[in-house]
């Protein structure tokens, strides 16, 4: 029997994902972050990105999400995101959409624009796309 870890996704909406894995790979604060079952506790901000869990039957899940927080224990990972979806699920064309609406907003460069928000809508644009193409990649 393969050693597994506890995972839970959990956004402002519902729980997304509640399981098992043999992996937990996600990008904290300080870069990608590889987590196996026995890891040290660890507390992180998470940056917006993609979660991905190799599962015991060797197959992947990935997840979009807009940032938060995970919280690691030896046995268990919790995933506290402020919007989590499963990969499958983001409309990409609107991710796409909205990161080029986004990089046409800098670029104009007028004054009412707040470069805070646009930065962080072309974060989270870019950080759904990036689930979409792990999870191309997944399905090759």
């Amino acid at each position: 029997m393969a050693f597994t870890i506890k995972v839970d996704i959990v956004s402002a909406e519902s729980n997304i994902y509640s399981g098992n894995a043999k992996m937990v790979f996600l990008t904290g604060e300080m870069g990608e972050l590889g987590i196996a079952p026995g890891h040290s506790q660890l507390l992180t901000r998470l940056k917006p990105g993609h979660v991905r869990l190799q599962l015991q039957d060797d197959t992947e899940e990935v997840f979009y999400i807009s940032g938060g927080f995970a919280e690691i224990q030896p046995d268990i990972v919790t995933v506290l995101a402020d919007t989590a979806e499963r990969a499958q699920d983001i409309d990409e064309i609107a991710a796409i959409e909205a990161h080029e609406e986004a990089e046409r907003l800098l670029r104009d460069n007028k004054a009412e624009v707040d470069y805070a928000e646009v930065l962080s809508q072309l974060a989270q644009a870019a950080a759904q796309l990036q689930a979409i193409q792990q999870l191309k990649r997944k399905l090759r």
